[in-house]
């Protein structure tokens, strides 16, 4: 049986430790993140939310997830 490999990544600041080639928007659902109401960062470049599931997650990876928050 093949072990699997853990990375660290940064999410808002925070290290944690998740499975080597998960992709984000696994991630990102194990989280229960509302994808329609967040905005979503890797390494300081806005990912268009279409692309999610086609990025696999790299050790020292830097995600920052943005609320919008409504209002006037």
């Amino acid at each position: 049986m093949k072990k699997i490999k853990k990375i660290k990544i940064k999410i808002n600041g925070k290290f944690s430790t998740i499975n080597e080639n998960l992709s984000l928007l696994i991630f990102l659902k194990q989280l229960e993140i509302p994808l329609k109401k967040v905005a979503i960062e890797l390494n300081q470049e806005i990912i268009d939310k279409k692309k999610l599931n086609n990025i696999n997650l790299k050790k020292n990876d830097n995600i920052e997830i943005v609320h919008f928050i409504g209002g006037g």
